[in-house]
């Protein structure tokens, strides 16, 4: 996401020109300074906010979310970038569909699995023939034998099954739901980066103006 300031007074473009140019480099660093100090700050309350929002299995999730600052030519103003290289993030800040044919594993909430983690569990169930597709109540459901070869694989989806029938046990060779065939699945936007952002302008303001003071500008 990238930050647009208006600037009027002495950061007005038009009157920044005005200044010779030692003056308009003491501003621009003054600027770059106060930049670095609150998108720094910026970042940390968007990684906050992420561990609130999300189940975070994962730091490295959390530390994706960072700042920086584009400051290379000197005829343009600084901009400041915060947000995240992981690209499905995306999709949570926006809301929207996802399309193509997907498995949805048949899972409780708080026994999420992971996307690798699941395509190991496919993988394995595949190399021992034990996966096959039925139709119920008009979805494509995938389904697995509870088979010794596959125990690890299974682990998660029985105790899942049992949650769900109140089984206390699933016997040898009976059928567990293992995930759900969609044509698309709609997310809606969890995760408001730009609201977030903008709430933070004030910070960014403070921070560029304290530069500036300290500058004697």
């Amino acid at each position: 996401m990238k930050l647009s300031l208006i600037t009027s007074g002495l950061l007005d473009p038009k009157r920044l020109d005005s200044w010779v140019p030692e003056k308009r480099r003491a501003i621009r660093k003054a600027v770059e300074a106060g930049m670095k100090t609150a998108g720094k700050e910026i970042a940390q309350s968007a990684q906050s906010r992420m561990q609130s929002v999300f189940k975070v299995r994962k730091a490295g999730f959390v530390k994706s979310m960072r700042h920086k600052l584009y400051a290379g030519s000197p005829e343009k103003f600084p901009a400041l970038l915060v947000g995240s290289r992981i690209s499905w993030l995306g999709i949570h800040v926006r809301g929207g569909t996802i399309g193509g044919r997907m498995l949805i594993p048949l899972l409780p909430e708080h026994q999420r699995i992971g996307r690798k983690a699941f395509r190991r569990v496919i993988d394995g169930l595949m190399r021992a023939g034990n996966a096959f597709f039925i139709e119920k109540n008009g979805k494509v459901i995938l389904m697995a034998e509870n088979i010794k070869d596959n125990t690890a694989e299974l682990r998660r989806f029985k105790r899942a099954e049992r949650g769900r029938t109140g089984a206390k046990s699933i016997k040898r060779g009976q059928e567990i739901p293992i995930a759900v065939l969609v044509p698309s699945v709609t997310l809606r936007g969890r995760f408001d980066l730009p609201g977030l952002v903008r709430s933070q302008m004030p910070k960014l303001s403070t921070a560029i103006l304290q530069q500036l003071n300290a500058q004697g500008l």
